[in-house]
């Protein structure tokens, strides 16, 4: 029996968010034949928690669901376990870039990518705390449908399981490596206010992470383009595309991927950063790996705590340091794009070697660039006014932390993708059976 990891990493409320996935991991083991690990990597408050733990005791028993729902503590104590075992100098480290002190969505994802190693899984198909499934006829639309039908399989034997192959046939053979959709709903990064009170900033603040030396119409195409998934137009039929995958309309909420790329490549584990999770999108894509991107798109909402206090406060930090990260990140981007197959080996598996060299490489680029997002982000932000001005002061007090830490975050990235295969096979050789659950 397959096993597979259907994971939400959470670090606020949603218990009605683990009741649909619950839904959805009993729907693929019956629908599929496979042994579902549904993981719940549990951050949030105890209160929340204890929430969280109903919940999943509450589902109806399924033929093929396994539970996990582990909290910080039992994370860590997993992490240090794989760490040992790996032998790996700087654990302290190691495991500050696994669980850090603060919030990390790629650090997240790469948990739950050791724990699906550690529980024999094929694939991780990941799902989000502020997202849920949208109805036809009452029923919910599950993307897992389409992961399962395609991800793993050989390119050649996945078309028949699609409704368009527009794939190369020099790509046939290559194994699907991500599966995914999008969203319908709010922008998924929490700018619409700002669009609404002034396009002007909207579009300056948003083109702010185009690459530099992008002209004015590539800068336009890029606003147009960002944060806004599939629109508005609810799901009526299916439609799956066999190609390498559309990564700009793949959400994280809404994801596959096959252990030949997770087991090999982490995500980067920068702190207070929007958008750490996307790295592998590009990677499958640049690589010239085959990918299917479906229509079976997640409803995305916001919750309240992004938009007042010191939520709304955290929220615009995490997308300044998105911004800055861009410094590092597209060189890595364009060295990836220009490497294609070449990132590949002879059983078409990534380097992560190549990886991590161009990412080291990176971490010394010139930091004019950011100097100047910072100043046009402060300058946007004053036009705005109010609490974004008042953000403003808040941000020009953080400025040479941020720098600094946008340059140690792709220094991190590189030293994990250098630990990442002892670290995967570490956690390989922990006893499923000692997983909580």
């Amino acid at each position: 029996m397959r096993d597979i990891c259907l994971t939400l990493p959470t670090n606020r409320e949603c218990a009605g968010t683990i009741t649909a996935i619950g839904a959805e991991a009993a729907y693929a083991a019956r629908r599929f034949g496979v042994r579902v690990h549904l993981l719940v990597l549990d951050s949030a408050d105890p209160a929340s928690r204890a929430r969280h733990a109903e919940a999943l005791a509450a589902l109806p028993p399924a033929e093929g669901v396994v539970v996990h729902h582990l909290d910080e503590e039992d994370q860590r104590a997993f992490l240090r376990e794989a760490i040992e075992r790996s032998d790996l100098p700087g654990p302290d480290k190691l495991l500050d870039l696994m669980l850090p002190d603060a919030v990390s969505y790629g650090a997240c994802t790469n948990r739950a990518f050791l724990l699906a190693a550690a529980l024999g899984c094929a694939s991780v198909h990941r799902r989000d705390s502020d997202s849920r499934y949208q109805l036809l006829d009452g029923e919910p639309v599950f993307p897992i449908e389409h992961e399962l039908a395609t991800i793993g399989l050989k390119a050649a034997d996945a078309a028949a399981a699609v409704t368009e192959h527009t794939l190369d046939p020099a790509h046939a053979d290559k194994p699907v490596a991500l599966v995914g959709a999008s969203f319908i709903g709010e922008l998924s990064v929490d700018l619409g206010e700002i669009r609404d009170l002034d396009p002007e900033a909207y579009h300056d603040v948003v083109a702010l992470w185009a690459p530099t030396g992008a002209t004015e119409e590539q800068r336009r195409e890029l606003v147009a383009e960002s944060f806004v998934g599939a629109g508005s137009e609810p799901f009526t039929g299916d439609r799956a595309v066999l190609d390498r995958p559309d990564i700009w309309r793949i959400d994280m909420c809404n994801i596959a991927l096959d252990r030949e790329v997770y087991e090999r490549v982490p995500l980067p584990p920068a702190t207070d950063t929007i958008g750490s999770d996307y790295f592998l999108h590009h990677l499958v894509h640049d690589a010239t790996l085959p990918g299917v991107t479906h229509n079976r798109h997640i409803v995305n909402y916001y919750t309240a705590e992004r938009r007042t206090g010191r939520g709304f406060t955290a929220y615009q930090e995490r997308y300044a340091k998105f911004l800055l990260s861009m410094l590092y990140l597209h060189p890595v981007y364009a060295e990836m794009e220009e490497a294609g197959a070449a990132l590949l080996d002879e059983r078409h598996r990534v380097r992560p070697e190549a990886i991590a060299e161009s990412a080291r490489r990176s971490a010394a680029t010139d930091r004019a660039e950011n100097h100047r997002r910072l100043a046009e982000l402060d300058r946007c932000y004053r036009r705005l006014g109010g609490k974004y001005a008042e953000f403003a002061d808040h941000l020009a007090s953080l400025r040479t932390r941020l720098l600094d830490e946008a340059q140690a975050d792709i220094e991190d990235f590189a030293l994990l993708i250098d630990a990442w295969g002892p670290l995967v096979r570490a956690s390989k050789a922990t006893p499923a059976d000692r997983l909580p659950r």
